[in-house]
C-alpha cells in the first residue's frame, strides 16, 4: 500500500493552522492606518478569520466605506475610530474607547505610516518630525497601550509591526535623480531595532506576548 507522506504532512499543517486560528475567534484586533492599502486588506482578512477588528485612521470615513464593502453578516465585526497615531491625545482617546467598548486588545497591527518627498538636507524640519512621530512614535505609543492591556489580562497576545525593505536598505530613488525619501528609511530602520528590543523586553518581563515584523517592498 502506497502512502503519500507529503499529503499527510499538508493535512497536519492545515489542521495546526485551523487550531491556531481558532484561539483568535472573537478576539479584538486593532489595525492602525486601516483606511487603505495594507491596513484595509489586513482588517478584511482578520474579520474573515473571525476577529473583531477596530480600524484606526485619520480618514475614518474610509474605514466606514470599507465596512460597507464587507458581506452584510460581517459588518458588525468592524469598528471605525478616528485616530492620528502622531498625536498623543488622539491615541490615548482611541485606546480608551477600545478598552471601554471591548474590554481590551488581543492583537495590534502597527501599520500606519507616512512618507513625503524632499531632501533631508533642505526640507522643512516640521515635515521630518511629522514623519518620525507617525512612523516611530506612533508605533511605540500604540504598542504601549496594547501591551498594557495584554499584560493586565494575562493575555498571550500578538503585536505586529509592518516594516519595509527600506528598513534594511536605504532607498535612494531612481538612478541619476536626487533621493526623495529623506527620513523614511531611517524611520523604518528604527522599527527594525524596535522590534528586536520588544522581543527581548517581552521575554524579560516573563510574558508570552509575541512580536512579529512584516516587510513589504517600497
Amino acid at each position: 500500500m502506497y502512502i503519500n507522506k507529503s499529503n499527510i504532512k499538508r493535512r497536519r499543517f492545515s489542521q495546526r493552522r485551523i487550531i491556531q486560528m481558532e484561539r483568535w475567534l472573537n478576539k479584538v484586533a486593532v489595525v492602525t492606518g486601516a483606511s487603505s492599502g495594507i491596513g484595509a486588506a489586513t482588517a478584511k482578512d482578520l474579520i474573515h478569520a473571525g476577529l473583531n477588528v477596530v480600524g484606526l485612521a485619520r480618514r475614518v470615513d474610509r474605514v466606514e466605506e470599507l465596512k460597507q464593502q464587507l458581506p452584510a453578516d460581517k459588518r458588525q465585526y468592524l469598528t471605525a475610530i478616528k485616530c492620528d497615531v502622531a498625536d498623543v491625545e488622539s491615541v490615548n482617546e482611541a485606546f480608551k474607547q477600545i478598552v471601554t467598548k471591548f474590554g481590551g486588545i488581543d492583537v495590534l497591527v502597527n501599520n500606519a505610516g507616512r512618507i513625503v518627498g524632499g531632501q533631508l538636507c533642505t526640507m522643512d524640519v516640521a515635515e521630518v518630525q511629522r514623519t518620525l512621530q507617525t512612523n516611530v512614535m506612533g508605533v511605540i505609543h500604540c504598542t504601549q497601550h496594547a501591551f498594557k492591556s495584554m499584560k493586565e489580562r494575562n493575555m498571550n497576545g500578538h503585536i505586529f509591526i509592518i516594516n519595509s525593505i527600506a528598513g534594511h536598505n536605504v532607498v535612494s530613488g531612481i538612478y541619476g535623480e536626487i533621493p526623495m525619501t529623506n527620513v523614511y528609511s531611517p524611520s523604518k530602520y528604527a522599527l527594525t531595532a524596535i522590534t528586536e528590543i520588544y522581543r527581548r523586553e517581552f521575554l524579560g518581563l516573563e510574558t508570552k506576548i509575541k512580536i512579529t515584523v512584516s516587510v513589504y517592498f517600497y
